[in-house]
């Protein structure tokens, strides 16, 4: 856990009358489990990098331009968790949560995305639990990534364990949006009036991101054409 979020629950659970070894078990529970999920976007990662290093031989591109992965601080799985009104433990980190470990993709163009996914999956140790594409269908603010739930098995000394991790794909465009409209939309005592404003700009930016994507996916189309009939 994080220092000063640890010490603030260390406090409140012995002010409820927990034991202090009490206290240490479920803090060294918590700590593993973190560890299972930071193994598994380990193992993802590397399954990435391997696909974007086969791809690129025999002189093709290397599809994906970069990979960044997290982990939720204790923080935010608390605040999830008070959301949907349960307790702060592993048992229930594991069984309702599916993006505590999670792993984002950046690609160059939007078929990229959908050919290293296919790839992806056909590998027989993920297993896809859910999947989201907000390409083909973006949010109503004009988000567009596909996301994936899949579940990985991370390699114990003395045991198997199956750990969740969620994975984003995105072409360049779409993350560039994503972060602006993050850095936009997330400030604080903006008036109704304008907020409404603003969301429909942010729409439009990114049916406008969405056209350059499509329009450079063509352009390249043209040129490896081009090539081909050389």
């Amino acid at each position: 856990m994080e220092g000063s979020a640890r010490l603030k629950q260390l406090v409140n659970d012995l002010q409820e009358g927990k034991k202090l070894e009490e206290i240490i078990t479920q803090t060294e529970q918590f700590e593993r489990l973190m560890s299972y999920y930071w193994c598994a976007l380990q193992e993802v990662e590397t399954k990435f990098r391997v696909l974007n290093n086969q791809l690129s031989i025999g002189g093709k591109r290397n599809p994906i331009e970069s990979i960044k992965t997290r982990l939720k601080s204790v923080k935010s799985i608390e605040g999830k968790l008070e959301r949907r009104q349960m307790e702060m433990t592993c048992e229930a980190i594991e069984k309702n949560l599916s993006d505590v470990a999670g792993i984002r993709v950046i690609c160059s163009y939007v078929d990229d995305i959908y050919n290293l996914a296919e790839s992806f999956l056909k590998q027989d140790d993920i297993t896809l639990i859910k999947k989201k594409d907000y390409i083909a269908e973006p949010k109503p603010n004009g988000y567009r990534s596909l996301h994936l739930i899949i579940e990985i098995p991370v390699f114990l000394e003395q045991e198997k364990r199956m750990v969740r991790v969620e994975v984003q794909m995105r072409t360049i465009a779409m993350e560039s949006w994503a972060n602006l409209e993050h850095n936009t939309r997330y400030k604080k005592d903006i008036p109704e009036q304008t907020l409404k404003a603003v969301t429909d700009m942010l729409n439009e930016c990114a049916y406008m991101s969405y056209q350059l994507d499509l329009k450079m996916q063509q352009a390249r189309d043209i040129v490896q054409a081009s090539n081909a009939a050389l």
